[in-house]
């Protein structure tokens, strides 16, 4: 089955007792049982729900996985991951992280015991030449946010296969329709489905998805026993979402493509970062493992004080200025003050994420009232 095809269809069949086309949203907190465990397969909301059950199931097709757990959000999915590990245990990270989950590792997590390092993780030597004794998990993030660096998924894997490592990809900027994660060799998909799985910015979601089937029930355990589950509105929601999502990212992935090179060509822009450059640093390896660049943009101004940044983060009329991504409209954001303020300043300077960086979501609308929306700005 095609992807195409595998959005409408995949894990989703009618409604047996109405026929519905849509999968109902069953908004129930229980579930009636004929005697103590004999029951439909359904006992507790927290544990299952069919509304649940389905998206589940479709988001194990589009990533070529065995199994699908749902969150309430993508950090959600993320501290399930975390939990497989123990104190004393490693993460080794990619540098170039969501500030979200580094805060997560470092001020959540990191008081408990876990250690977390961040290294570049373009080049495969690097990562191989990091991993020390405790390292029991590869975060790898690609795209990366907001630097959209590339990092060699398969190549990775193969690393951390022989070291014995479990890895997991942070697929969010890529969407199942440009990457599949788990066909290179990752054990774990991890998506904030919020954004562009989602798709119209009216949802907080997130997911993981596994080809191990043991793995797979850890992690329904770990989901069960600690409760981030997504209401039945929710999973409707991102059901609904994903049957346009092949059609969302590509054209969205069009319009920055045009958008980057615009910034590339303007005499106020100092650097343009979009894999889809020939000249962008791996990608050949985006290239290859990707089917499109993405629709993310980020770019500095020539002008590079908070002042400038400031000037066109808050001019912009279709670009909205907010956090989050992968919507259907375009959104302009400040990583240094928004997404990424919890990293530290000397951190972020190490990746290249300066105070003036400007990051783009780009959405579905007409490619050139964006243009021109970004001109009447940038000046």
């Amino acid at each position: 089955m095609k992807f195409a095809t595998k959005v409408i269809h995949a894990g989703i069949e009618p409604d047996p007792s109405t026929g519905a086309i849509m999968t109902p949203i069953f908004q129930t907190s229980t579930y009636v049982q004929a005697a103590p465990g004999d029951h439909k397969g359904y006992e507790y909301a927290r544990t299952q729900n069919p509304t649940r059950a389905v998206l589940e199931k479709n988001l194990a097709a589009l990533e070529n996985g065995t199994d699908a757990i749902c969150f309430s959000s993508g950090l959600a999915a993320q501290d399930a991951v975390i939990k497989l590990l123990k104190s004393g245990d490693e993460v080794l990270s990619v540098n170039d992280l969501y500030g979200g989950s580094y805060r997560q590792m470092v001020r959540v997590y990191g008081p408990w015991g876990l250690k977390s390092r961040y290294v570049d993780m373009t080049d495969a030597a690097t990562v191989e030449a990091a991993i020390g004794p405790d390292t029991r998990l590869l975060w790898i993030e690609t795209p990366t946010n907001p630097m959209l660096s590339i990092v060699d998924i398969e190549a990775v894997c193969a690393i951390a296969r022989k070291h014995g490592i479990l890895t997991v990809v942070d697929n969010t900027f890529a969407s199942p329709f440009l990457q599949n994660p788990l066909d290179l060799g990752a054990d774990i998909v991890l998506h904030s489905a919020t954004k562009y799985i989602g798709g119209h910015s009216d949802v907080v979601h997130g997911c993981l998805i596994v080809r191990d089937a043991e793995l797979g029930q850890r992690l329904h355990f770990i989901q069960n026993a600690s409760g981030a589950v997504p209401g039945p509105q929710d999973c409707f929601l991102i059901l609904r979402g994903i049957k346009t999502l092949h059609l969302r990212v590509q054209r969205s992935c069009e319009n920055a493509a045009a958008i980057a090179e615009y910034l590339a060509a303007h005499s106020k822009v100092a650097k343009v970062y979009w894999p889809g450059f020939a000249h962008h640093p791996n990608h050949a390896v985006a290239k290859k493992q990707m089917r499109m660049f993405g629709a993310m943009v980020s770019f500095d101004l020539k002008d590079n004080t908070p002042e400038a940044a400031n000037k066109v983060l808050s001019g912009t009329h279709l670009f909205s200025l907010a956090e989050s991504l992968g919507g259907v409209e375009s959104l302009i954001g400040h990583p240094a003050s928004m997404t990424h303020a919890s990293i530290p300043r000397e951190e972020r300077l190490k990746v290249g994420l300066t105070d003036s960086l400007i990051r783009l979501s780009v959405g579905v609308e007409d490619v050139s009232d964006l243009i021109a929306d970004l001109d009447a700005c940038i000046g």
